[in-house]
C-alpha cells in the first residue's frame, strides 16, 4: 500500500466559464421605425435608403403597433396595378402586420435562433418589461452572436 506525503486532498470544484449570450447584447437599438399613418411611398424611400426589410411600426406614444416589409408594400404595388393607379398612397397601418411575436431582452440567442427557424420571420421586436420598444434582433444578429462565442460552453 503506497501512502502520499500529502495527505488527504481536497478536491477543487472544476469552475467552467459559460457565456452568457443574451438577445439584448446583440440586437439592433438605433432602429428605423415607421408611424400608422405614414404612406407606403415614404416606407419604401426608406427601406431603400437604409437598405433594410421591414422595420417596426410604433404610435404616437413610441408603443409598438406593428410592423411594416417589403411585402406588405408589395400590396400596395399590387393594388395599384389593379387599379391602373401609379401613386402608392396607401397607408402603413392599412398593410403593416399587427399580430407581431415580441421578445425580452434577456432570451437566450439560441432560443431566438429556434423562433427563426420555426416561425420563419426575419426579425423580432424587443420589448422591455413595460412594454417599450427597446430594440430588434434579426437573423444576421444571432448569426454574428454565434460567430463571437468560444467553441465551448454555451449557456
Amino acid at each position: 500500500m503506497v501512502k502520499s506525503y500529502r495527505g488527504v486532498q481536497e478536491e477543487k470544484p472544476v469552475v467552467i466559464e459559460t457565456q452568457r449570450i443574451s438577445v439584448k447584447d446583440y440586437m439592433s437599438t438605433h432602429l428605423i421605425t415607421f408611424h400608422p399613418d405614414q404612406s407606403i411611398m415614404e416606407v419604401v424611400q426608406e427601406l431603400l435608403t437604409h437598405r433594410i426589410s421591414g422595420a417596426p411600426v410604433v404610435n404616437s406614444m413610441g408603443e409598438l403597433v406593428g410592423v411594416i416589409s417589403e411585402g406588405d408594400c408589395l400590396k400596395e404595388v399590387v393594388k395599384g396595378k389593379y387599379h391602373n393607379l401609379p401613386s402608392m398612397c396607401g397607408k402603413v397601418k392599412d398593410h403593416m402586420a399587427t399580430n407581431v411575436v415580441r421578445i425580452h431582452p434577456e432570451m437566450n440567442v439560441f432560443e431566438a435562433a429556434r423562433m427563426f427557424l420555426e416561425m420563419k420571420i426575419r426579425r423580432f421586436p424587443v420589448l422591455d418589461d413595460h412594454g417599450r420598444l427597446i430594440g430588434q434582433i434579426s437573423q444576421k444578429d444571432v448569426m454574428r452572436a454565434v460567430q463571437n462565442l468560444k467553441t465551448e460552453n454555451w449557456h
